[in-house]
């Protein structure tokens, strides 16, 4: 039994808030036990210039901790003094979330996923691609209504879980004091099909086995398709 009474496979209760933002294409309140990720989805009429006369879209993400997400001592605004990890993050979401459908459909036109952490106790990455992932799929809903796009793209949806191990135990959904304790972190994102979009592994102190590795990734894909399925719901 955890700290928070969970079982060692038992994620924390997810609670999604749709539309926390008014008069935007898409925004969803992410709510992951003392997580909590504003995900804000806003449209551009205009690519990169490295995809100009391409034919196709862009999904790009910010991340970023407010100054109080980690407690009472006040950090500063990521955005005014970008760093490696947040820099890191947001390309994993970017990367993560242009999975999803065929970036032909959205034509010169690029979806802004920002991604806020209004407060921190662990898995922010993974709950920032899954909210991220509801406030895309509203937003190309919108663009649809705006007559900006022909029609709904197919979408594959994803989503992120993270998993530690801590002495050969496998636990799902870490809290910061359990992530910050723990041999090995591993972030999984997958697809509803099953397929594995991402996966990050960091050790601490020793390497990971195989045949632990493997458990930890079909654990994953298992509990990824049980969000897909609650965000699924939600998006309607």
């Amino acid at each position: 039994m955890r700290h928070d009474g969970r079982e060692n496979e038992q994620a924390r209760e997810m609670k999604l808030t749709v539309d926390y933002i008014k008069n935007i294409p898409g925004s969803v309140l992410v709510e992951q036990g003392d997580t909590r990720v504003l995900c804000t989805a806003t449209y551009e009429p205009r690519v990169p210039p490295f995809l100009k006369f391409s034919g196709k879209g862009w999904v790009a993400a910010e991340y970023a901790m407010l100054p109080g997400a980690t407690g009472s001592q006040r950090t500063q605004r990521e955005r005014q003094k970008p760093n490696s990890r947040n820099i890191e993050i947001q390309r994993f979401i970017s990367r993560a979330l242009r999975t999803t459908f065929n970036l032909k459909t959205i034509d010169g036109k690029t979806i802004y996923i920002d991604t806020d952490v209004l407060q921190a106790d662990g898995s922010t990455r993974c709950a920032a691609i899954n909210g991220g992932m509801l406030a895309l799929f509203k937003a190309l809903r919108w663009l649809v209504y705006e007559n900006l796009i022909r029609e709904l793209p197919p979408i594959q949806w994803i989503a992120a879980i993270s998993i530690g191990v801590k002495n050969n135990d496998i636990l799902v959904d870490m809290t910061y004091p359990e992530d910050s304790g723990a041999d090995m972190d591993i972030n999984i994102v997958s697809s509803e099909k099953g397929d594995i979009v991402e996966a990050q592994v960091f050790c601490e102190g020793k390497p990971l086995a195989k045949d632990i590795f493997q458990k930890v990734i079909d654990l994953g894909i298992e509990k990824n398709l049980e969000i897909i399925s609650t965000l699924k719901k939600v998006g309607g």
